[in-house]
């Protein structure tokens, strides 16, 4: 703990979660500063059918924290965590120390509750701007189209409030002579033979010639053979796909080991799948290791089927 004591902020910013979103911090700053706080939570409106999701903040009417509840069943508001806090650098330095041998410590399940059950001021921040949960792999996917839309909520390029990248020594997006893409996010170094439409397509991937590739998300090192044709797939890095191989087709089915993960027609391939030529794969499907034409009867793999070869 010597580290923690020599280093003694006013204010310690703290980010958590699977999220993506835009917020000016000094705002929330103010507000912390404002109100005496020792603890403030960023937290988000959210449906109510929803709220059962996330850590949710019960408030009073100056957005005290009266209580809160960790993904309840009945939630009592629909103030979800962000998984954004500050906290004064006392209220935390204190909780720390008092949990540094609590085993998995949590900022929500034990730093928190610590500072409330010490009667520390606890406050709400409610945030109303771009703020978009990407802890399942639906929301994952939705938050992926919604940055491709004409005018879209999260916009990369916006003048004001600019996103930089990491520079990276990669040829140009390479785009072959029957190419075509439409509504699409694509990476450098990326050779482009087929056809993309509505899809965010990362670096060093390659899409065959006759390929059709539709509402999907292309991680790094993703190869597609000659010929396929993929509908609403996320891939992980360095996945191969044969030539003639069909992902996302048929019937909906739910999935067999976990059907809250693998839904809405979503087919995922693990990192280093690896896919053989001339097979069907359906929807809701997840896909890990090194398969083999063997993997596939008749050459298909139905819908809501789970195919992991290896460990994961």
């Amino acid at each position: 703990m010597n580290y923690m004591e020599s280093f003694n902020p006013d204010y310690v910013l703290i980010l958590s979660g699977d999220h993506i979103y835009k917020m000016d911090y000094e705002t929330m700053l103010d507000f912390h500063k404002e109100n005496g706080a020792d603890v403030t939570i960023a937290v988000m409106p959210v449906p109510m059918e929803e709220a059962k999701r996330f850590g949710i903040m019960i408030t009073d009417e100056n957005k005290k924290i009266t209580d809160f509840e960790e993904k309840p069943a009945h939630p009592r508001s629909n103030l979800a965590s962000m998984g954004i806090y500050i906290f004064s650098w006392p209220a935390l330095k204190e909780a720390l120390i008092a949990n540094q041998n609590q085993p998995g410590l949590d900022f929500g399940k034990h730093v928190i509750p610590y500072c409330r059950d010490k009667g520390e001021a606890l406050y709400a921040y409610e945030f109303n701007g771009y703020w978009k949960d990407v802890g399942t792999l639906t929301s994952y996917w939705e938050a992926n189209m919604e940055l491709i839309d004409i005018v879209p909520d999260f916009n990369l390029y916006e003048e004001y409030w600019k996103i930089y990248t990491k520079s990276v020594s990669l040829p140009p997006q390479y785009f072959g002579e029957n190419s075509h893409v439409e509504r699409s996010i694509i990476g450098e170094g990326s050779e482009i033979y087929g056809q993309v439409y509505n899809s965010v397509i990362g670096c060093d991937v390659i899409i065959g010639e006759g390929c059709v590739v539709r509402d999907s998300i292309l991680m790094n090192n993703t190869v597609i053979g000659a010929g396929s044709s993929l509908q609403k797939v996320i891939t992980a890095e360095d996945v191969t796909i044969g030539s003639n191989v069909h992902l996302g087709v048929g019937d909906e089915a739910p999935n067999e080991t976990d059907p809250s993960i693998y839904r809405e027609g979503l087919v995922v391939l693990g990192e280093g799948t690896s896919v053989p030529d001339n097979v069907n794969i359906g929807k809701n499907v997840m896909i890990n290791g090194a398969t083999e034409p063997s993997d596939y009867p008749g050459g298909t793999l139905a819908s809501g089927r789970t195919l992991v070869k290896g460990g994961m």
